[in-house]
């Protein structure tokens, strides 16, 4: 896997969930060998041994079920130790979400948008509908990921691995943009915390009318840790290869610093030849970003 992964032209690599521990031993033998840097680790790595599917959100901090809370924060905690071995910089983290049905919601939106845009009356009287039901249960979901956050940044700091919180893709997700703003500010003192911007997710919110991209970019960027790369087909196709899809990166990548890691992070149905097309072209237009 890894030496798939050099051949396509990347040797620095952020270690994903969906990882079984049976590839653990192979993965550190590469490491040790010097064929990749970890750029970082995205919890939860390797996956909870009980778990047969890629589910990055089996347990979530947020959840009603006192295990898998508890659950969440051992594989965190599991997960800081092995980024501190592999020399990671940052641990890219998914806070949970509210306890709504995304079929009802976030897919319906979707499906509206697709057939008709977002123009119409019927989306609007949806959307509204949704934001104001979300925001109606979400304090409780939001606390217990604030607090779940300031345990895990507390064994962070003492391992020198950043806590990168991920935007989402779905807005029944936590947080959201506007709860993205309270946390950092919450942690703002906390230097081991900070926000990983996934393109893809948020082009999906773009699309569906809530959010702009580049102002969300604009406004989140003090706290910018690092981002996934990846592209989008309209309205909510999202992991296909840059430049395979709508997103416009010159206008994304100058809110991003010099030197922050930005990790392609690509469906892996797309083709050995399309990422290496993609890459020259990255490498062409961005030679600062390779």
């Amino acid at each position: 896997m890894i030496d798939e992964i050099v051949d396509l032209g990347f040797s620095n690599i952020e270690l994903s969930h969906g990882m079984t521990i049976a590839k653990l031993p192979g993965i550190k033998k590469a490491f040790a060998s010097g064929k990749f840097t970890c750029s970082g680790v995205h919890n939860f790595f390797p996956s909870p041994v009980e778990v047969m599917i890629d589910a990055p959100d089996a347990y979530e901090f947020t959840s009603h079920r006192p295990f898998d809370r508890q659950r969440a924060m051992e594989m965190t905690f599991k997960t800081l130790e092995i980024a501190a071995d592999f020399q990671a910089g940052y641990l890219v983290l998914h806070m949970g979400s509210v306890p709504m049905n995304h079929r009802k919601w976030t897919r319906r939106l979707t499906a509206i948008v697709e057939e008709n845009g977002r123009n119409g009356a019927d989306y609007a009287t949806e959307k509204i509908a949704f934001v104001k039901k979300r925001e109606k249960i979400a304090p409780l979901y939001f606390q217990r990921a604030v607090d779940a956050l300031g345990q895990i940044a507390d064994r962070a700091a003492t391992l020198g691995v950043k806590l990168a919180v991920e935007s989402r893709s779905r807005f029944e997700d936590v947080p959201t943009e506007r709860e993205m703003i309270r946390l950092q500010e919450q942690f703002a003192e906390h230097p081991w915390v900070g926000y990983w911007h996934d393109f893809g997710h948020v082009q999906l919110k773009h699309n569906l009318g809530l959010l702009d991209h580049v102002e969300w970019l604009r406004r989140i960027s003090p706290h910018l840790i690092g981002g996934h790369v990846h592209d989008v087909q309209w309205p909510a196709r999202d992991h296909r290869t840059p430049y395979t899809g709508t997103l416009e990166y010159q206008e994304l990548l100058p809110f991003f610093p010099a030197g922050c890691p930005l990790i392609w992070e690509l469906s892996p149905t797309r083709k050995s030849e399309e990422i290496r097309e993609a890459l020259k072209v990255w490498q062409h237009q961005f030679p600062e970003r390779s």
